[in-house]
């Protein structure tokens, strides 16, 4: 079984633990870090980075591509160990780190593109140059990348923060490395499960692509029909309705139903209530979750903000120890030389240097190409590094990380540093952004790794391998898919990322005031609201069970009303089972539930690929 269960103790006993349990016999002498798995691994991200660009230009949404790389890399491998092609099939640490690299590769790259890149062809009418693009996206990698190490040591070593998809990434390799009967049996489930959830989503989205007049059968149009008769029109409007998406409630399994029920709240709070009076108000005159957010995120960023930072300030002597090594490297202390687990973490000497390298190549850029000032970036990529412990936070407490969200607030701290200049803003949240991103997803990875006993560096190298085929792929992709800004924000191409951007853009270039007294009382509620949340469980620890996640309030506040629904009934299955039938709940939640978001995450890239790859192949070959 994984270690799922967190270690207690004292921060230096919980990573003793760890090492003595889970990484020695394993991370200590199993192959993981191989040219086979850097490159399967590149490879599979590569090509799924050109489903999750298209996906965003299409939705705004992009799909975790580890779970799908395992899959796919275990089922190639063995087959070509099968059929004599190769010695030996992968090691499940190898697969590992493939999942890595690919993760680097496939999802950490693109979410910059369609998002302020595509905001700035927008509004300037005219493309970067592909050199410009391709440096800007590889400095912010470098830059996301290594910012997540030192929050590694926090947040996965000592406070053991859930990442809900690292666990199903790690369930999904136990299930299909394991040789004994008990992972047999959890190797079953997660085949069944996947396989179902695969059916389904088929059901609900794909026959359609089989023929369009396969589309009064399919579920997504039975649940459109059931949501127009139910709810109506106004409500729909404000995403108060249902959706066939399971995976949201396998995510809510794995979450836990604290802060499922808290992003319930959330989601009750921004949809049903401040929507509906802002509206009434006429404050709110479109309707749609596009229209509606650009009011509701104010609030439900600044809570996350607020919470995420002071909750790490209260634990300011673990955030000290974390940077131990690099007051160490200035004369201010020495780690002990022999210490086991300071020689497989990543030295901090990487992130002073990735950090170092990242902003000079971005300072660069930035001033040659829009006029940035110097301190400009600078301040930039701090508030960048603040940030991603809020979006890694979050990613590890939800599985959601609040990309665009922590884009806004960098955003609106530009629109008063630099009023106008909307270039400027567009790049500067895009630093913030895409670093959240990378860092999160670099966390969700580890976390992986961390439940397997792998060697943390040699992880990390795999991560940081990805990003140079993800940023040469996605760049080019782009290029090829948007030619001109003419194709953003048609029926082609809705770009709906890229819309918010430019209008939080456009609403900033007269000065923070332009956002009117509506949104900045939000901010300003939310952030006390995020303080309050913060605060209270330490004030009443006996009952801190009863106050709701902060993460999770504002999450819900920046997506759709009906995800909060879907978490909260996976996060109370999972609870009832877990009542019910302990034993079988330990051996089965987790494989189940990493086995739906599998097939219905597998599914949903294969629809995409089916229904668009002949318009993908003609713009990539120009015919």
């Amino acid at each position: 079984m994984l270690p799922i269960a967190p270690f207690r103790g004292t921060p230096e006993e919980i990573e003793r633990q760890w090492y003595e349990r889970v990484y020695r016999g394993r991370g200590d002498s199993m192959l993981q870090l191989t040219w086979r798995a850097v490159l399967m691994g590149s490879a599979l991200g590569g090509l799924l980075s050109l489903t999750n660009l298209y996906i965003g230009l299409k939705a705004g949404w992009g799909f975790g591509v580890a779970i799908t790389a395992c899959i796919l890399s275990y089922a190639i491998w063995t087959t070509l160990h099968r059929i004599g092609l190769v010695h030996a099939p992968m090691t499940i640490l190898e697969n590992n780190c493939m999942q890595s690299t690919a993760s680097s590769a496939g999802y950490s790259t693109g979410g910059t593109l369609i998002s302020a890149f595509a905001a700035y062809m927008m509004i300037n009418d005219q493309a970067l140059s592909l050199p410009t693009m391709l440096a800007w996206v590889f400095f912010l990698s470098v830059l996301g990348v290594t910012m997540a190490i030192p929050m590694k040591h926090q947040m996965i070593n000592v406070e053991q923060l859930r990442f809900p998809s690292g666990i199903a990434a790690a369930e999904t390799l136990r299930a299909l490395h394991s040789t004994g009967e008990a992972g047999m049996r959890s190797a079953r489930a997660l085949g069944w499960a996947a396989l179902i959830a695969f059916v389904g989503k088929f059901w609900a989205e794909g026959l359609v692509v089989v023929s369009a007049k396969l589309s009064p059968f399919m579920i997504g149009t039975w649940v459109q029909a059931f949501n127009q008769r139910l709810f109506g029109p106004a409500w729909v409007g404000r995403t108060v309705m249902l959706s066939w998406e399971p995976m949201f409630i396998a995510a809510g399994a794995i979450t836990g139903l604290h802060v499922s029920w808290s992003m319930l709240v959330g989601s009750v709070t921004a949809w049903m209530i401040f929507t509906p009076l802002l509206q009434h108000a006429g404050v709110i005159e479109g309707a749609g979750y596009a229209s509606i957010v650009q009011w509701t995120l104010w609030g439900g960023v600044a809570c996350m903000v607020t919470s995420s930072l002071l909750s790490f300030g209260l634990q300011w002597r673990t955030a000290l120890r974390a940077f131990a090594d690099l007051r160490a490297m200035f004369g201010a202390g020495r780690r002990d030389a022999h210490d086991p687990i300071a020689a497989i973490e990543t030295p901090a000497s990487w992130f002073v240097a990735g950090q170092l390298f990242g902003f000079l190549g971005l300072a660069w850029l930035g001033h040659r190409t829009f006029g940035m000032p110097y301190w400009q970036t600078a301040i930039a990529v701090a508030l960048s590094f603040a940030l991603a412990l809020v979006a890694c936070r979050v990613t590890g407490e939800t599985d959601t990380t609040p990309v665009g969200a922590m884009g806004k607030i960098t955003q609106l701290v530009f629109g008063a540093l630099s009023p106008g200049n909307v270039n400027v803003n567009l790049m500067s949240a895009n630093v913030t952004a895409a670093a959240a991103g990378s860092s999160a997803d670099l966390l969700t990875d580890l976390k992986s790794g961390y439940l397997l006993g792998a060697h943390p560096r040699k992880q990390f190298i795999a991560q940081f391998a990805g990003i140079f085929v993800g940023t040469l792929v996605s760049v080019l992709a782009f290029r090829l898919l948007v030619p001109d800004a003419s194709v953003l924000g048609s029926d082609q191409f809705p770009a709906p990322a890229a819309q918010t951007w430019r209008a939080v853009a456009a609403a900033l270039s007269h000065g923070v005031q332009a956002l009117g007294p509506v949104k900045i009382w939000s901010i300003v509620i939310g952030g006390l609201v995020g303080i309050v949340l913060t605060v209270l469980p330490k004030a009443i620890p006996r009952h801190q069970h009863l106050v709701p996640s902060p993460a999770g309030v504002g999450l819900a506040w920046t997506f759709h009303w009906y995800y909060g629904l879907l978490f909260f009934i996976g996060a109370m299955l999972g609870w009832w089972v877990q009542k019910k039938k302990p034993a079988w709940s330990e051996e089965f939640t987790f494989p189940v539930a990493s086995g739906w978001i599998a097939g219905e995450s597998f599914m949903g890239v294969s629809l995409v690929m089916w229904g668009n790859a002949p318009e993908l192949l003609r713009r990539l070959f120009g015919h």
